[in-house]
């Protein structure tokens, strides 16, 4: 099994298990990848390191070991402080699309998909000719306009495909 980092053109970071190298390559010959946060098909591997070495361990007994360790903690070489604040704004990123990945599942588990009648309905809602609940669909602009021009309050929200359907 292989697992590798992939993106998107937006920068759009997640990961891809495959069973080799080759099933990736194919995959993505074939269109079948796409970015779970954008639904975009632009993906690309990007570079990954399992482990990464910063400098020679010492042959000095186990005891010293740790108190070279803590020493070089608090004072990191430029090379390790460069390298912690890139996985700290990366982590950042990443807390950022878990989120909006979460909010997008709870909107999907909570709303009912009235598809292409958005508009109808909300306005049903609205005037009370329809019950109250959560719903999400497709409207025009010119339809979202009016709606809002009528005082029902609307929110454009793009849901990625991926959510919308079980992962295989």
């Amino acid at each position: 099994m292989k697992v590798f980092n992939l993106g998107c053109e937006l920068q759009h970071g997640f990961e891809g298990w495959f069973a080799s190298e080759a099933d990736y390559d194919d995959q993505l010959a074939r269109g079948f990848l796409e970015c779970p946060v954008c639904s975009s098909k632009q993906i690309v591997r990007l570079p990954s390191a399992p482990r990464l070495n910063f400098g020679a361990r010492s042959s000095e007994p186990a005891a010293d070991d740790s108190a070279q360790a803590d020493a070089s903690s608090a004072t990191p070489t430029p090379a390790v402080k460069q390298a912690s604040s890139d996985v700290v704004a990366g982590s950042c990123d990443l807390a950022l699309q878990a989120a909006w990945l979460q909010m997008a599942r709870q909107v999907l588990q909570s709303t009912e998909d009235v598809g292409q009648r958005f508009a109808e309905e909300a306005r049903k809602i609205h005037y009370g000719e329809a019950a109250e609940r959560g719903i999400r669909g497709q409207a025009t602009r010119e339809q979202t306009e009016s709606l809002m021009e009528e005082g029902i309050a609307v929110m454009p929200l793009v849901l990625p495909e991926a959510l919308k359907s079980p992962l295989h």
